[in-house]
Parts: structure tokens; C-alpha cells; sequence
């Protein structure tokens, strides 16, 4: 992919402008959807929509063209991963192929992989900060993998390393029947970024949650591997 508006290796957050971009938070706590919102502010972003859990997000995608969602896993009565699920996989699902950051301060190794299993892009443990963020939103930028239909799944390819040595049961051929489109539609939106480009520094806090059974770097690694 094409390194749109990125600044040199001293900065440890590109300056990508995000202004262009539209971002929904879905969240049943008020608190955190204003903790996410101001950090996206923070960032550069102008056009954020919130909604207070999974049922309300799905009815405002029919309206608002999200590009990136921001979700939370425990909602009530529809939660996060449920959601993904719709998204991806509902017959009247407005953008099945919208990138998703699942945020969750319960990080024990099944949970991570369940949501990877659900179609998320990132995963993201609480508590947040700016730079944890944006570094979500940095990967789906700069690694845009295409989707793939697999048996009940459908979402990015969970392959993010491919692994030319492995031959078992579950290694997929290339062809063009299983790339079902990609994402890329994020960086088609970006600009150069200003001088005056803001980076938000690694601030922020959590909600109160447990704390993680796997730091982040932990769970990039299971991503990952």
C-alpha cells in the first residue's frame, strides 16, 4: 500500500489526517463513548456519531457512512461481538466490509481469538489511551488486508503473516473466488497532512474494568502470528 501522509521515522504516531474520515463509537457507557470521542477530537477527527449499544449502531449505519467503527464487547441487550457479527454477516447489512476496533478490558487468550473469529480488525485492551488508539487506526491504514469467505466466516483474513512453510488442512489456496474485497477505502480518504497536524500524546484512562490477563503486545502477537 501507498505511504499516505506519513512523516518521518521520528514521529512515533503519523501524522495522518483523519479529518475526512467518519467514526462511530458504540458503547453503552456514556462515559467511555466521551473518553473515545475526545481522543478522537484529539486526533483530528470531525465527524463522530455515537450510539449506546450494538442495535442502535446497526440502525445508524443505514445512515451514516461509517469508515471506521470504534465498539466496546460488553453491551446490553446486543453486544459487541454480536454486532460484528451483523455487520459482517446480516443479509441487510449496510457496509459488511467497515473496519472494526474491538475494545474490552477482559483479554484472556479465547476472548481474543473470538473476537478475531467474529471479523474484527484490531483489538484494543482497556484501559485506553490516545496512542493505543490511533495505533489501531495506524495498522488498519498502513496493513489493509482483503476479506475472505471461509466456512461461516466472513471478514479481514485472519492471516496477517503469511507462513509459506505451513501445508496443513487449513491452508487456503489464492485465488479470486475467496477474496471477497479489501479495505481500502481509508486511505483513498486521507490528504497529506498539515504542519500544523495534531498527535495526541499516550494520555487517557479506563472505566474501571479487570485488569488485562494479556498486555497489548501479548495479544498483538497472538493476532499476529
Amino acid at each position: 500500500m501507498e505511504n499516505v501522509g506519513k512523516r518521518g521515522k521520528e514521529c512515533d504516531m503519523a501524522d495522518y489526517n483523519l479529518s475526512r474520515l467518519n467514526f462511530l463509537i458504540v458503547d453503552d457507557n456514556k462515559h467511555m463513548r466521551a473518553l473515545v470521542k475526545s481522543i478522537l477530537h484529539a486526533l483530528g477527527v470531525k465527524s463522530i456519531l455515537e450510539a449506546g449499544d450494538g442495535a442502535d449502531a446497526f440502525k445508524e449505519l443505514r445512515h451514516f457512512p461509517a469508515d471506521l467503527i470504534i465498539c466496546d464487547w460488553s453491551m446490553s441487550p446486543l453486544d459487541g461481538l454480536d454486532f460484528v457479527r451483523m455487520v459482517r454477516t446480516g443479509t441487510d447489512s449496510p457496509n459488511p466490509f467497515v473496519p472494526i476496533i474491538m475494545l474490552t478490558g477482559h483479554t484472556e487468550m479465547h476472548r481474543v481469538m473470538e473476537a478475531r473469529d467474529s471479523g474484527v480488525h484490531e483489538f484494543l485492551a482497556k484501559p485506553i489511551s490516545a496512542k493505543g488508539i490511533y495505533s489501531r487506526i495506524r495498522a488498519i491504514i498502513e496493513s489493509p488486508r482483503p476479506f475472505i469467505r471461509a466456512g461461516l466466516y466472513f471478514g479481514p483474513d485472519r492471516r496477517r503473516k503469511e507462513n509459506p512453510n505451513y501445508n496443513g488442512p487449513e491452508r487456503r489456496k489464492t485465488n479470486k473466488g475467496e477474496v471477497e474485497g479489501s479495505v481500502n477505502s481509508i486511505s483513498d480518504k486521507l490528504k497529506e497532512p498539515s504542519a500544523d497536524a495534531k498527535a495526541a500524546d499516550d494520555g487517557g484512562g479506563g472505566d474501571g474494568g479487570e485488569t488485562p490477563e494479556l498486555s497489548q503486545d501479548e495479544i498483538n502477537a497472538l493476532l499476529n502470528g
